[in-house]
Protein backbone atom coordinates (compact mmCIF):
# COMPACT_ATOMS: atom_id res chain seq x y z
CA UNK A 1 0.00 0.00 0.00
CA UNK A 2 1.20 3.06 -0.91
CA UNK A 3 2.08 5.70 1.95
CA UNK A 4 -0.53 8.09 3.50
CA UNK A 5 0.31 11.21 1.55
CA UNK A 6 0.35 9.79 -1.70
CA UNK A 7 -2.81 7.90 -1.28
CA UNK A 8 -4.21 11.15 0.14
CA UNK A 9 -2.88 12.72 -2.72
CA UNK A 10 -4.52 10.06 -4.71
CA UNK A 11 -7.77 10.52 -3.07
CA UNK A 12 -7.81 14.46 -4.03
CA UNK A 13 -7.26 13.51 -7.73
CA UNK A 14 -9.81 11.09 -7.68
CA UNK A 15 -12.32 13.33 -6.47
CA UNK A 16 -11.60 16.03 -8.90
CA UNK A 17 -12.97 13.26 -11.82
CA UNK A 18 -16.09 13.93 -13.40
CA UNK A 19 -16.63 10.57 -14.09
CA UNK A 20 -16.84 10.16 -10.30
CA UNK A 21 -19.83 12.46 -9.73
CA UNK A 22 -21.14 10.79 -12.72
CA UNK A 23 -21.79 7.42 -11.40
CA UNK A 24 -19.95 5.41 -13.83
CA UNK A 25 -18.38 2.73 -12.75
CA UNK A 26 -18.52 -0.71 -11.40
CA UNK A 27 -21.98 -1.43 -12.59
CA UNK A 28 -23.48 1.63 -12.25
CA UNK A 29 -23.84 0.90 -8.41
CA UNK A 30 -24.60 3.44 -5.41
CA UNK A 31 -21.67 5.95 -5.67
CA UNK A 32 -19.94 5.10 -1.65
CA UNK A 33 -16.48 4.97 -1.28
CA UNK A 34 -14.19 4.40 1.70
CA UNK A 35 -10.60 5.78 2.58
CA UNK A 36 -8.83 3.62 4.94
CA UNK A 37 -6.24 4.69 7.02
CA UNK A 38 -4.31 3.80 9.86
CA UNK A 39 -5.97 4.86 12.70
CA UNK A 40 -2.76 6.63 14.90
CA UNK A 41 -2.43 9.17 11.62
CA UNK A 42 -6.70 9.79 12.27
CA UNK A 43 -4.71 14.13 13.06
CA UNK A 44 -2.67 13.84 9.44
CA UNK A 45 -6.27 13.26 7.68
CA UNK A 46 -7.97 15.66 9.79
CA UNK A 47 -5.67 17.96 8.90
CA UNK A 48 -5.61 16.87 4.88
CA UNK A 49 -9.29 16.83 4.57
CA UNK A 50 -9.53 20.81 6.12
CA UNK A 51 -6.76 21.53 3.62
CA UNK A 52 -9.10 20.24 0.72
CA UNK A 53 -12.69 21.51 2.02
CA UNK A 54 -10.41 25.28 2.05
CA UNK A 55 -8.86 24.79 -0.90
CA UNK A 56 -12.50 23.59 -3.01
CA UNK A 57 -14.14 26.50 -1.25
CA UNK A 58 -12.20 28.98 -4.23
CA UNK A 59 -15.20 27.43 -6.41
CA UNK A 60 -12.70 26.21 -9.23
CA UNK A 61 -13.37 22.21 -8.78
CA UNK A 62 -16.56 22.63 -10.11
CA UNK A 63 -18.36 20.71 -7.44
CA UNK A 64 -18.46 21.47 -3.37
CA UNK A 65 -16.73 19.59 -1.32
CA UNK A 66 -19.48 18.87 1.93
CA UNK A 67 -17.64 17.70 4.99
CA UNK A 68 -19.88 16.09 7.71
CA UNK A 69 -18.59 14.98 10.85
CA UNK A 70 -20.69 12.06 12.17
CA UNK A 71 -19.36 12.36 15.75
CA UNK A 72 -20.37 16.62 15.62
CA UNK A 73 -23.64 15.61 14.37
CA UNK A 74 -24.70 13.24 17.19
CA UNK A 75 -23.26 15.71 20.03
CA UNK A 76 -24.92 18.16 18.19
CA UNK A 77 -28.27 16.41 18.32
CA UNK A 78 -27.79 15.75 21.82
CA UNK A 79 -27.07 19.56 23.33
CA UNK A 80 -30.03 20.43 21.43
CA UNK A 81 -32.30 18.16 23.26
CA UNK A 82 -30.29 19.05 26.28
CA UNK A 83 -29.16 15.24 26.59
CA UNK A 84 -25.53 15.68 28.21
CA UNK A 85 -26.06 15.93 31.03
CA UNK A 86 -28.76 13.27 31.19
CA UNK A 87 -26.42 10.97 29.50
CA UNK A 88 -23.83 11.30 31.93
CA UNK A 89 -25.98 10.64 34.74
CA UNK A 90 -27.38 7.88 33.03
CA UNK A 91 -23.69 6.36 32.56
CA UNK A 92 -23.08 6.87 36.34
CA UNK A 93 -26.38 4.67 36.80
CA UNK A 94 -26.60 2.46 34.00
CA UNK A 95 -23.18 2.10 32.46
CA UNK A 96 -21.86 3.50 29.04
CA UNK A 97 -23.47 0.15 26.98
CA UNK A 98 -27.07 1.64 28.05
CA UNK A 99 -25.88 5.32 26.96
CA UNK A 100 -24.76 3.66 23.19
CA UNK A 101 -28.20 2.11 23.07
CA UNK A 102 -30.26 5.18 24.18
CA UNK A 103 -28.34 7.52 21.97
CA UNK A 104 -29.17 5.04 19.01
CA UNK A 105 -32.92 4.95 19.86
CA UNK A 106 -32.69 9.42 20.26
CA UNK A 107 -31.22 9.34 16.95
CA UNK A 108 -33.48 6.57 15.52
CA UNK A 109 -30.52 5.08 13.98
CA UNK A 110 -32.95 2.04 13.10
CA UNK A 111 -35.56 3.73 10.99
CA UNK A 112 -35.13 4.46 7.55
CA UNK A 113 -35.23 8.28 7.93
CA UNK A 114 -32.99 7.87 10.93
CA UNK A 115 -31.84 11.59 11.86
CA UNK A 116 -28.39 11.40 10.91
CA UNK A 117 -29.83 10.56 7.07
CA UNK A 118 -32.32 13.07 7.34
CA UNK A 119 -29.88 16.14 8.01
CA UNK A 120 -27.10 14.85 5.51
CA UNK A 121 -30.36 14.96 3.26
CA UNK A 122 -31.53 18.04 3.92
CA UNK A 123 -27.76 19.31 3.52
CA UNK A 124 -26.33 18.00 0.54
CA UNK A 125 -26.22 20.84 -2.52
CA UNK A 126 -26.41 20.03 -6.33
CA UNK A 127 -23.33 18.59 -7.73
CA UNK A 128 -21.59 17.65 -4.31
CA UNK A 129 -18.91 15.59 -3.48
CA UNK A 130 -19.13 14.28 0.35
CA UNK A 131 -17.10 13.11 3.41
CA UNK A 132 -18.07 11.54 5.77
CA UNK A 133 -16.03 11.79 9.33
CA UNK A 134 -16.00 11.25 12.22
CA UNK A 135 -16.57 7.53 12.68
CA UNK A 136 -13.35 6.76 14.52
CA UNK A 137 -14.79 9.71 17.13
CA UNK A 138 -18.51 8.04 17.59
CA UNK A 139 -16.80 4.61 18.86
CA UNK A 140 -19.08 2.89 20.26
CA UNK A 141 -22.11 5.05 19.80
CA UNK A 142 -21.81 4.54 16.21
CA UNK A 143 -19.79 2.26 14.56
CA UNK A 144 -19.01 1.75 10.54
CA UNK A 145 -21.04 -1.34 10.04
CA UNK A 146 -24.06 0.96 11.34
CA UNK A 147 -22.64 3.89 9.35
CA UNK A 148 -22.40 1.57 6.07
CA UNK A 149 -26.40 0.00 6.97
CA UNK A 150 -28.46 2.40 8.58
CA UNK A 151 -26.80 5.47 7.38
CA UNK A 152 -25.44 5.26 3.37
CA UNK A 153 -27.69 2.46 3.04
CA UNK A 154 -30.88 4.58 3.89
CA UNK A 155 -30.18 7.60 1.81
CA UNK A 156 -33.01 8.61 -0.52
CA UNK A 157 -32.77 7.24 -4.14
CA UNK A 158 -32.05 11.03 -5.00
CA UNK A 159 -28.75 10.87 -3.64
CA UNK A 160 -27.62 7.61 -4.89
CA UNK A 161 -25.35 9.08 -7.33
CA UNK A 162 -23.95 11.24 -5.07
CA UNK A 163 -20.30 10.07 -4.53
CA UNK A 164 -19.83 9.53 -0.44
CA UNK A 165 -16.76 8.59 0.55
CA UNK A 166 -16.30 7.50 4.26
CA UNK A 167 -13.83 8.15 6.23
CA UNK A 168 -12.68 4.98 8.53
CA UNK A 169 -9.64 4.33 10.72
CA UNK A 170 -8.99 0.87 10.00
CA UNK A 171 -8.45 -1.70 7.13
CA UNK A 172 -11.20 -1.59 4.74
CA UNK A 173 -10.98 -4.85 2.37
CA UNK A 174 -14.25 -4.55 0.44
CA UNK A 175 -15.53 -7.46 2.66
CA UNK A 176 -13.93 -6.98 6.43
CA UNK A 177 -13.83 -3.88 8.77
CA UNK A 178 -10.81 -4.06 10.23
CA UNK A 179 -9.21 -1.94 13.36
CA UNK A 180 -5.83 -2.67 15.27
CA UNK A 181 -5.37 -6.08 13.36
CA UNK A 182 -9.07 -7.02 14.86
CA UNK A 183 -11.67 -8.14 12.83
CA UNK A 184 -14.82 -5.66 13.66
CA UNK A 185 -16.85 -7.13 10.87
CA UNK A 186 -17.16 -9.75 8.18
CA UNK A 187 -19.56 -8.28 5.27
CA UNK A 188 -20.37 -7.40 1.92
CA UNK A 189 -20.58 -3.44 1.62
CA UNK A 190 -21.29 -1.48 -1.77
CA UNK A 191 -18.87 0.39 -1.13
CA UNK A 192 -15.02 0.61 -2.53
CA UNK A 193 -12.34 1.28 -2.13
CA UNK A 194 -11.46 5.19 -3.46
CA UNK A 195 -7.82 4.52 -3.39
CA UNK A 196 -5.94 1.54 -2.70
Amino acid sequence: MADLEERLDQLEAAIKKPSLRQNKGKANEVNYWVFDYPPERELDVRERIAYMKNKNSKGSDGFELVVFDLYDLIMDHLESKNFITKCEDFEKQKGFARVAAAVQRTLKITDKDNLIVSYIAKHIPENAVVFLTGIGKCYPLLQAPEVFNKVLYNMPQEYAAVPMVLFYPGTYTEQELVVFNELKEDNYYRAFRIVR
